[in-house]
């Protein structure tokens, strides 16, 4: 991966994780076991700390930078999804950020908390446990429900799994030039997508 030192500090990735090698890590960023960090992730510690504890996750092209004052961090179990962006904030343990939303300087995201798809959530914002928070600047909408809480673990746990599997079977190959009879699919838990869980549900997460 490129993993780049700055003065004198270098990344820390526990053997346990998997960072993909597009993925770029600069200067002080420490990557916890059972971390999966995706490709064209960035986690610039080249102003302040970030931290990926045990068993988080952080998709493909996030961006995470922070300040010299303050640790940037996503807590254990934390689900970033594709493209978020995270500054100099913290999401809490079992917590979620939705895909190409923005979390912004010394803002907190509850345990157990999502943040919606697209959402802006502004600098020094404090959301409470278990909020569903949408929207541009973000609100708490409602308090979420187990079986919510229950749906993104399950999608965390995915990514845990998806950590060994890339830790044990990916590797950088040539394309096939034709489809293959009998072409394998991929072993993957089942997730439900989102519009499957609305369903169930009957909610608006």
């Amino acid at each position: 991966m490129p993993c780049y030192a700055i003065d004198g500090v270098v990344p820390v990735v526990d053997p346990g994780a998997y960072v993909h090698p597009t993925a770029v890590l600069i200067g002080d960023v420490i990557v916890g076991p059972g971390c999966y960090v995706g490709p064209c992730a960035v986690l610039r510690g080249d102003f302040g700390r970030i931290v990926l504890e045990r068993g988080s996750n952080v998709q493909d092209t996030c961006v995470i930078h922070g300040f010299p004052t303050r640790d940037t961090v996503v807590e254990e179990n934390g689900h970033i999804g594709h493209g978020a962006v995270l500054h100099c904030c913290i999401v809490r343990r079992d917590a979620l950020v939705g895909m190409n939303a923005v979390v912004l300087d010394e803002a907190e995201i509850g345990e157990r908390s999502m943040v919606a798809a697209c959402a802006f959530v502004p600098a020094g914002t404090r959301i409470p446990p278990r909020s569903l928070v949408a929207g541009i600047p973000a609100k708490v909408r409602r308090e979420l429900s187990d079986e919510e809480i229950a749906g993104k673990r399950a999608g965390t746990e995915v990514y845990q799994e998806l950590t060994g599997r890339a830790l044990a079977s990916m590797r950088e190959v040539a394309p096939l030039p034709a489809l293959t009879p009998e072409r394998p699919r991929l072993p993957v838990s089942k997730v439900d997508a989102l519009v499957a869980g609305r369903k169930r549900s009957g909610g608006d997460a």
